[in-house]
């Protein structure tokens, strides 16, 4: 059985999972999940995830796993996409770790709220606004440091800080403020081929 990946195409944390696996060149079945219809509540996609989310996966062995990042992991296990040296892999996921609290939850949401919701900015919690313009911020540190999130090379940290980052400008941010980003973006699309 080839894996499927079960994601919602307009979900970054749903497009990151399956931009891993074709980096990865692992085969895979994409099935739309569309989640502003409530495709993810069903009884059926239910009894297969009870957190009702995706992204989910059922893999080539019938094992259903959910959260993105921790898809992440298991299909780059071994690969490049995880760096080799303790130290360097644990900044990977001190990464990933910040992107699920400290980004996702406030770059995300924004862009959903208006570009799906239909908020105006000013309807948007301005918290909300500052967060997110905080976590584009400390991207944009790092980045001004390195080529990518953990040095030289691209990791899955990337990947995952890349899926909400490239779209911020549906919630209103304007990336050229953030030059080093902006950049790593492009860097991003290029190496992904998600131009």
């Amino acid at each position: 059985m080839t894996m499927r990946i079960y994601g919602d195409s307009i979900s970054g944390n749903c497009l990151k999972v399956k931009w891993t696996a074709e980096r990865l060149h692992l085969p895979f079945d994409w099935i739309e999940v569309d989640i502003l219809k409530g495709e993810s509540r069903t009884p059926e996609f239910l009894a297969q995830n009870p957190a009702g989310q995706v992204p989910m996966v059922i893999l080539s062995d019938g094992r259903a796993l959910s959260q993105s990042n921790a898809i992440l992991l298991h299909l780059a296990e071994g690969s490049p996409l995880i760096p080799a040296d303790p130290f360097d892999r644990a900044k990977m996921w001190e990464w990933m770790f910040w992107e699920q609290y400290s980004h996702e939850p406030y770059v995300a949401v924004v862009r959903f709220q208006m570009a799906y919701l239909g908020k105006s900015r000013d309807a948007v919690e301005a918290r909300l606004v500052e967060r997110a313009e905080q976590a584009l911020a400390r991207l944009e540190t790092q980045l001004q440091q390195t080529p990518y999130l953990v040095g030289e090379r691209l990791t899955l940290a990337d990947i995952a800080l890349v899926a909400y980052t490239r779209v911020a400008h549906e919630g209103g941010f304007d990336l050229s403020q953030y030059p080093a980003v902006k950049g790593w973006v492009g860097r991003m699309e290029t190496a992904l081929g998600i131009i």
